[in-house]
């Protein structure tokens, strides 16, 4: 059974989080992506929760959470620090950290602090920072994948897409990288009346304001940023990487050369899989998940 609590967070803002399994089991926190909420593991918790203890928040801006208004809210440092006092409130003294998307992103950042209360990492069509980077500059396809990126950070692209209706934004987000009719039409209700939500889609667009990648425009040359030039620290903590390799936004290129930037890396490729992998491959995920979450690895590792 899924609990939802309202949880008030020392970074100063307050939480909305589902929790699901025995608090007495191993602690893992899941963290969903853009445009989405803690329903982004609605396939993948059922077959979790009898093993674990599942933290999974509204991050920051999203659902039922605070919608801070300020781009500086979401700064990633943040951002980070509310998965930290997250821990903190529960009482968690260990555990395992999951994202997709941008999820994902906050999670390797919360790995590369080396705090010791992160055991493991689970990550699932999210970019490592360096690689990210690195791509959006030197392969012109991922640049011009990631053009998106320009749209949500200006101004005005909240009162496009207020215009437009925010079935058109669901329509035009979705469609493009999911099979459609796998968005139960429950799901469509639920995430168009999260976006409506006063102050709501403003918050979410944050993510990208707030965000220090550069994505330079297609055909225009630029240098690596100096932070991509000097030693960069390696994650620690054994990684698992769920990719779909599908992925249209976040493109297969994203794994070459990680194994060089993680200590002990398993990386399992889904074939038939675009981006929103935890509800298009729920049971796969979960599969892959599960053994390697309980300090057993993965056997369905692909090289």
């Amino acid at each position: 059974m899924t609990e939802s609590r309202r949880i008030n967070l020392d970074t100063g803002v307050t939480l909305n989080v589902a929790l699901a399994g025995d608090p007495t089991n191993p602690a893992v926190i899941l963290l969903h992506g853009f445009p989405e909420s803690h329903r982004t593991w609605r396939e993948v918790a059922p077959l979790l929760q009898d093993r674990f203890f599942l933290v999974m928040p509204d991050q920051r801006g999203f659902a039922g959470s605070d919608l801070p208004q300020d781009v500086d809210a979401y700064k990633t440092d943040g951002l980070i620090d509310d998965i930290f006092a997250l821990a903190d409130s529960l009482g968690l003294e260990q555990f395992a950290l999951v994202g997709h998307d941008w999820g994902g992103a906050i999670a390797w950042g919360a790995a590369l602090r080396g705090d010791p209360r992160l055991t493991r990492l689970g990550i699932v069509n999210a970019p490592h920072p360096v690689i990210f980077q690195k791509r959006l500059i030197e392969d012109a396809d991922q640049r011009a994948a990631s053009q998106y990126f320009s749209a949500f950070r200006a101004p005005d692209f909240e009162e496009l897409v207020e215009g437009k209706g925010f079935e058109w934004f669901f329509d035009t987000t979705f469609a493009r990288h999911v099979d459609m009719s796998k968005i139960a039409e429950a799901e469509r209700r639920q995430y168009i009346a999260d976006w409506s939500q006063p102050r709501a889609f403003n918050a979410m667009l944050n993510w990208y304001r707030a965000s220090r990648v550069i994505v330079p425009p297609p055909g225009v040359t630029i240098p690596l940023p100096d932070w991509l030039l000097r030693a960069f620290p390696k994650v620690k903590v054994p990684t698992l990487v769920i990719w779909g390799m599908k992925d249209s936004a976040l493109l297969p290129v994203q794994l070459d050369g990680i194994d060089e930037l993680v200590d002990d890396l398993t990386v399992v490729r889904l074939p038939d899989t675009g981006h929103f992998v935890p509800w298009e491959a729920g049971e796969e995920v979960a599969a892959a998940l599960e053994p390697f979450l309980a300090g057993q690895g993965t056997a369905t590792a692909a090289a």
